[in-house]
């Protein structure tokens, strides 16, 4: 039988030797085309036997298999338009550099930028996006120095100096981004945030003749703010105090029946409102 007797129908699905071909074809593919086509093909390969998976599980809440495939299908349109929102009011970093506001066009988004973007598996984790870009490791983004306090890590740095010999920068993991907040020890500890956003890190630059990598560790929290637990009624809510310039005290209400849920709240608005203190606010409990 010719293929133009039998053919081929998008809708039906690949068989085990169709798919298996198709493995074969791939090497012969030049190097660079073989690399992206087969990572491609390996998530096919994924999906196929997580489908199948799918399909042969008892459901035992009662859902059907496509019930199944909707909720996941959903939640991968939702991640997706939370990540593009993201890459447009945010200028977050992906597979490159996506320019910053203002912007005239939404920039054009590649099948690399999807299958590279950090910001994206974060995303399909279930992690909120941070809302500012943070800091970047060798060109992407590096989540774990922001979300890891007592990690200290070796980097790569060296301080800019201006024509005078001041120190008005600092280089780290090819990141020329960072601002000096203070000077602890002279050409030796420095206090240094992420483009003005975020908590402070101590960066300690290594001598050159005693180690060859510097290191880099996020700073304790300067401030401490109050959750008051309030109970009204036989009903408990939270409340997050926070100062106002003129001296008066903002009750911010948070959605949260435990303290743990409170504080990820808490943290929430900070990271809305005051992204500048992000990672620098400690919590009291008060009840």
């Amino acid at each position: 039988m010719t293929d133009d007797e039998n053919p081929f129908d998008p809708a039906d699905p690949l068989d085990a030797d169709e798919l298996m071909n198709f493995a074969e074809r791939i090497e012969q593919l030049s190097p660079d085309d073989a690399e992206w086509v087969g990572r491609l093909f390996q998530e096919c390969m994924r999906a196929r036997m997580h489908e199948a998976e799918l399909l042969s599980a008892p459901m035992e809440t009662g859902e059907t298999v496509h019930n199944v495939f909707d909720a996941q299908l959903a939640q991968v349109a939702l991640d997706a338009a939370e990540w593009l929102k993201t890459l447009w009011n945010v200028g977050y970093m992906g597979a490159g550099s996506f320019p910053s506001q203002p912007r005239s066009a939404f920039p054009l988004v590649e099948l690399e930028d999807v299958l590279k973007s950090a910001l994206f598996a974060r995303i399909r984790e279930g992690k909120r996006p941070l809302p500012f870009p943070p800091p970047t490791r060798q060109g992407l983004p590096w989540h774990d120095l922001v979300e890891s306090p007592e990690a200290t890590h070796d980097v790569v740095a060296e301080m800019v100096h201006d024509e005078q010999g001041q120190v008005v920068g600092a280089n780290v993991e090819a990141c020329p981004d960072w601002r000096v907040i203070e000077e602890i020890v002279k050409d030796r500890e420095y206090i240094v945030q992420h483009r003005g956003l975020g908590p402070f890190y101590k960066l300690v630059i290594a001598p050159e003749e005693t180690a060859p990598l510097s290191t880099l560790r996020r700073e304790p929290p300067r401030w401490s703010r109050r959750i008051r637990l309030q109970e009204r009624g036989g009903f408990r809510s939270y409340m997050l105090e926070w100062p106002e310039e003129d001296g008066r005290l903002q009750s911010i209400s948070l959605r949260a029946a435990t303290w743990e849920r409170a504080e990820s709240e808490a943290g929430h608005w900070i990271v809305s409102k005051h992204p500048e203190m992000y990672g620098q606010v400690r919590f009291e409990r008060i009840e």
